[in-house]
């Protein structure tokens, strides 16, 4: 009888022990999750993906601690289209958005100045009542959401704003054309514009007539007081501080480095010295944007001040203790640009495909849509690594939602990469990559394994296109065989006929297509 009562003793304060214990050992965190998103960031503008003449050793590091992805794709060649899907885990023959859409028929939309008159006339055209972005699953899932940069999917007053769309903090450009200037006059703090400290000089003001290219006194009123970078990444910072006790979700879609060509000055010296004299990128007459005394140098300026506060944000992580809990992705909402003093050909920015006007923005060649990526993650992505996997931007949903084991019930276009992430061998493949893009002449690309049709010239004047391309033989698309592999044609047609939806909105409808002229 003793015995049994010792026994069950012991029982009871095993128990209990091991109720205290329970009760004192931390929750594991669900992972913070920080998604990057340079805007024009060519595929070789870093030095991990081969850029040679512009620094930045802090995001170049960062890099290294990761899984380097080689051939992980934008959803679309340009910045709206971009961000939706990959927002929504869409691709482009069933999204909403497909391309720039500015909502025209509003009034002058384009007109700076009116623009800060009537805040009506601001944004982009919004996304349907009802959308659900990867910011509202994980708001859902207990975490704090926030978008600092540039969102482009909507208009102040309408149900489409960031603080309707999933994320409890915003701050940045609500509309993608008042980003064509970094010293705006003024920024959106949630819902509210917050002034700045500028004056009114329109986006695309032409270098002033009769004044003097070589003096550096001829470009002062292109550099105010207020630029925008700083502030963002001040508020984004501030948000890091804020939730470091629980989970977040930042995305912080910084406008670096889209042109105009606007950079803090003591970077711009550093790449003047480096580089040497060049010659003047000046407005006007068919030049958009800003001018710029020193193009390259403005232009690397940009994108080191960028890797500068990737650095300050790592540092930041480390010093708050949340750096190994905490998933980095980096990446780019397309390929280079061509314009506003932006020059791919100097910096060789999509090496090694072609990122000059054609091949770079705007258009679905590699060079267009192939963007620099990499995913760092202590701990768990191992570091040094490397992944061919053909991977895009509307993987990401299905990839966050396996991550912090939530199934979001939104259907997906895309697939998880977790197990490549984590080095495991359990990884579903695309049977296809699908692009479609009604802008730049109206275009469409399907890649299946090293396979990859394209068809230009779809929404244009122009005679179409029928072009194939054995990336594996051929990454720099220049040998066209659609003649010799019919059989590669017919199952790219067989994929289109079943992906391809008609767009709601008749901006991003291609009458060509929706003719069915293509399967003649």
């Amino acid at each position: 009888m003793k015995n049994l009562i010792l026994l069950n003793l012991i029982t009871i304060l095993l128990f209990s022990c091991q109720e205290e214990k329970k009760a004192i050992e931390p929750e594991v965190q669900k992972p913070n999750i920080i998604y990057i998103l340079a805007d024009d960031l060519g595929y070789a503008e870093i030095g991990v993906f081969g850029q040679e003449k512009i620094e930045t050793p802090n995001i170049d590091a960062l890099g290294k601690e990761g899984v380097i992805f080689t051939q992980h794709y934008s959803s679309a060649p340009v910045c709206a289209p971009a961000r939706y899907m990959f927002l929504t885990g869409k691709h482009s023959g069933k999204a909403f958005i497909r391309g720039n859409d500015e909502w025209n028929d509003r009034g002058d939309v384009w007109n700076y100045k009116a623009m800060a008159k009537d805040s009506t006339l601001e944004g982009q055209r919004p996304v349907p009542k009802g959308t659900k972005t990867i910011a509202n699953y994980l708001k859902d899932d207990g975490y704090k959401t926030a978008l600092v940069g540039k969102w482009g999917l909507g208009a102040p007053h309408t149900h489409s704003i960031p603080n309707e769309m999933g994320f409890d903090f915003f701050y940045g450009f609500n509309c993608q054309r008042q980003a064509h200037t970094y010293y705006p006059l003024h920024l959106y703090k949630n819902r509210n514009r917050v002034h700045l400290a500028n004056d009114t000089i329109a986006p695309s003001t032409p270098f002033t007539k009769d004044a003097d290219p070589k003096n550096p006194e001829s470009y002062k009123d292109y550099t105010l007081t207020d630029y925008a970078p700083d502030l963002m990444f001040k508020e984004l910072t501030g948000f890091v501080s804020e939730n470091k006790d629980n989970p977040f979700f930042l995305y912080w879609a910084t406008p670096i480095p889209h042109v105009a060509l606007q950079a803090p000055q003591r970077w711009v010296d550093y790449y003047i010295k480096k580089f040497g004299p060049e010659e003047p990128y000046l407005s006007g007459e068919g030049n958009g944007y800003f001018s710029h005394q020193n193009p390259h140098a403005a232009y690397a300026a940009m994108v080191s001040y960028f890797d500068e506060n990737v650095g300050k944000l790592v540092k930041q992580l480390k010093d708050e203790g949340i750096y190994d809990n905490t998933l980095i992705v980096f990446t780019s909402d397309n390929g280079p640009s061509y314009a506003g003093g932006a020059d791919p050909e100097f910096f060789d920015s999509a090496k090694p495909f072609d990122g000059k006007y054609g091949k770079g923005k705007g258009f679905v060649y590699e060079g267009g849509i192939r963007v620099p990526t990499f995913f760092t993650w202590p701990n768990k992505i191992k570091a040094g690594t490397t992944s061919d996997l053909p991977s895009a931007h509307y993987d990401m949903l299905a990839t966050f939602a396996d991550m912090v084991d939530t199934p979001f019930k939104e259907q997906t276009d895309g697939i998880s990469f977790l197990p490549t992430l984590l080095g495991e061998e359990n990884q579903v493949q695309h049977e296809f990559l699908y692009w479609e893009f009604p802008e730049y002449g109206g275009q469409v690309a399907i890649r299946m394994g090293d396979w990859k049709v394209i068809r230009q010239h779809l929404n244009d004047d122009k005679e179409p296109t029928l072009e194939l391309y054995n990336l594996k033989d051929d990454p720099t698309e220049q040998v066209n065989v659609a003649a010799q592999h019919p059989e590669i044609l017919e199952r790219a047609a067989a994929i289109f006929k079943k992906e391809h939806a008609t767009a709601e909105t008749e901006r991003f409808q291609i009458p060509l297509i929706e003719k069915g002229l293509l399967e003649r």
